[in-house]
């Protein structure tokens, strides 16, 4: 049986096959676009599903979408009618893509799929079980709770649910008006970056300042009950009008600063503020555990999380050391992408009674290694007919990569299948030595040509954690904080040297705050992938070549693109990325190419202006 998911028409569209409760495919349509988010209807990533399940469009027996429109519609009619003779900013956002798209997605969805409604049923899944379901079903365990947060799909905001074999049932949710995305959304706006893109650098953020703030936003933005239930003060927002997201006046008196133009200098102000909303955020998922635990879940130690907000690693690793769950298994493409594998799963499990049979080792995601793969043959074929010089390693990718790694060089790493979900997780990496001071700051202001203070992650041999984290439990997906070992530390004053640079993040990065620098924050926390042997060979092979060399089994690792691009998805993606930075190798595949020795690269105009700033 082949089952097709589809999400759309907010941001971050996907589309994932599965095929008899297997998950065969899933890609965000913003690789293959090269439109960063794109929101429209996922028509390569769909036909990338067809091709990679190798099947035609006649061939689906269900079309799943990942949210139920009638229901969105709903609430787009009562939020008018509760704005009242203010609504017409609301309406002129949102009328077109409601009454044009959303309540006929099955309609426009039939473009690239003829089959549907004769070979192939379309179905509607609420955007919250879509979410649960990508959550629990790839997940190891066989019961589970679940807790999914994000902005708003149709009403909830918040669910919480429990899974059970192959049945999920939802039993409480919080609604819209009143979300913790949301909220996060609006302090991300607030602070000069852009929503959803921006979310990370909010995060990366927070350690950088004092909780300054959080009295402030507890006592007039935010009320907050024992079980997590809360409630927002909307007279500091305005997304409900359909217009930014903050009440700009309210929130100017209660800061005594206005919002921070996009940048513009960050100033101690909004590190404090980051640091105050990371730690409401944390509170109110604990708190939400908490009450989840102790209502549904008291003979069940596991928990399963998606929803926009799961993507935020600092609140997982401090959920994780609570211990109110042994183990979390968190959706790596825990947006809205992933709520297109999730529509899938919940159709083929829960609505048609399928069993559900559990991997022997790990979960079921295949390492969110799921997109479209290049073989050496494709490769060499797109190098050979542009004359791109290179060098074939064969069989000692892995030694000549790490000795290139270990002579400080920055290398674009595209191998295997593309990730789904916005981690890369070594296939489209850009990876580094992790014991260099300067590798921080070099990758973000040469590389991915962003602000200095933005943190990278640590790749690590899946056995090695403990030796160098704080944490004994796996985090393949790159979810979850953890703290840098003790005996790994440096003596570091964080508010001291701020001090002394007059709050310039800089030069602060350029400090050691440990032996491997390059991946650990201010705070000493670090953001890991633990890579297994068996899930990725071949980047496996790569660290380990590289602790053979140096004695470090750890490598920095972020995503292969420039900032405001997507990921790169093709050879194509990756040659452009390589030659518009300051990458100085390249490994496609088995192949190498070195930057010196490659052809002038020309362009007509500033591939800058290709780009919408993040």
């Amino acid at each position: 049986m082949n089952i097709l998911g589809v999400s759309a028409l907010y941001h971050d569209s996907a589309a994932a096959l599965i095929k008899d409760g297997e998950i065969i495919a899933a890609a965000q349509e913003e690789r293959f676009s090269r439109r960063k988010h794109d929101a429209g209807l996922p028509k390569n990533a769909i036909a990338y599903c067809l091709t990679e399940g190798k099947i035609a469009p006649q061939d689906l027996d269900y079309v799943v979408f990942y949210d139920n429109s009638w229901l969105t519609l709903d609430r787009y009619m009562k939020n008018i009618l509760a704005v009242g003779e203010d609504s017409q900013d609301l309406i002129k956002f949102n009328h077109n893509k409601m009454f044009a798209y959303k309540l006929w997605i099955h309609k426009h969805l039939k473009k690239y799929i003829p089959s549907l409604g004769e070979t192939a049923k379309f179905l509607m899944t609420k955007h919250h079980i879509s979410h649960a379901a990508s959550a629990f079903y790839p997940s190891p365990f066989s019961r589970s709770v679940i807790l999914t947060v994000d902005g708003v799909g149709e009403w909830a905001t918040l669910s919480i649910g429990v899974g059970n074999d192959n049945r999920i049932e939802l039993e409480e949710e919080m609604r819209y008006p009143h979300s913790l995305g949301l909220l996060y959304s609006a302090f991300t706006y607030f602070c000069g970056f852009k929503v959803n893109s921006g979310d990370y650098k909010f995060m990366g953020l927070a350690p950088y300042g004092k909780p300054v703030y959080y009295d402030a936003i507890r006592d007039k933005i935010i009320d907050v009950k024992e079980d997590g239930s809360f409630r927002l003060n909307l007279d500091y927002f305005d997304y409900q009008n359909g217009r930014t997201m903050i009440n700009e006046e309210k929130m100017a008196k209660l800061f005594g600063y206005g919002r921070r133009l996009p940048e513009t200098t960050i100033t101690k102000r909004e590190m404090d503020i980051a640091h105050s909303v990371q730690l409401v955020l944390e509170e109110v998922l604990y708190k939400i555990a908490r009450h989840a635990k102790n209502t549904y879940g008291q003979d069940i130690n596991n928990l399963a999380m998606a929803g926009g907000v799961a993507l935020n690693c600092v609140a997982n690793g401090k959920l994780l050391r609570s211990k109110i769950f042994d183990n979390i298994w968190i959706q790596p493409a825990a947006g809205d992408a992933g709520g297109a594998l999730g529509a899938a799963l919940y159709t083929y499990y829960h609505y048609l009674d399928n069993k559900r049979v559990l991997p022997s080792i790990g979960d079921s995601q295949k390492g969110s290694y799921l997109g479209p793969e290049f073989s050496n043959y494709a490769i060499k074929k797109f190098l050979d007919s542009n004359g791109y010089p290179y060098e074939f390693m064969e069989e000692n990718t892995p030694k000549i990569v790490a000795k290139l790694l270990a002579e400080q060089k920055i290398i674009g790493c595209f191998e295997g299948r593309m990730e789904f979900g916005p981690r890369a997780l070594g296939n489209r990496s850009i990876i580094a030595d992790p014991r260099s001071e300067e590798m921080q700051a070099r990758l973000n202001l040469k590389i991915k040509y962003r602000e200095s203070f933005r943190p990278f992650a640590p790749s690590v041999l899946a056995e090695k954690i403990n030796e160098y984290f704080a944490m004994d439990k796996p985090s393949p997906y790159m979810l979850l904080c953890a703290e840098v070992q003790k005996a790994h530390q440096l003596p570091f004053d964080l508010n001291q040297t701020l001090e002394e640079f007059d709050m310039n993040m800089l030069p602060v990065v350029r400090l050691a705050r440990s032996d491997i620098p390059a991946v650990t924050h201010v705070d000493y926390s670090a953001r890991i992938q633990t890579v297994d042997k068996a899930t990725n060979p071949r980047y496996y092979a790569i660290i380990s070549a590289f602790e053979e060399l140096t004695g470090c089994g750890v490598i920095v690792n972020t995503s292969f693109n420039l900032r405001g691009e997507p990921i790169v998805c093709t050879p194509q993606d990756a040659y452009k990325c390589f030659m518009r930075s300051e990458m100085d190798a390249l490994m496609l595949g088995d192949f190498l190419l070195r930057k010196e020795q490659q052809p002038e690269w020309k362009e007509q105009q500033d591939w800058r202006n290709e780009y919408e700033l993040d």
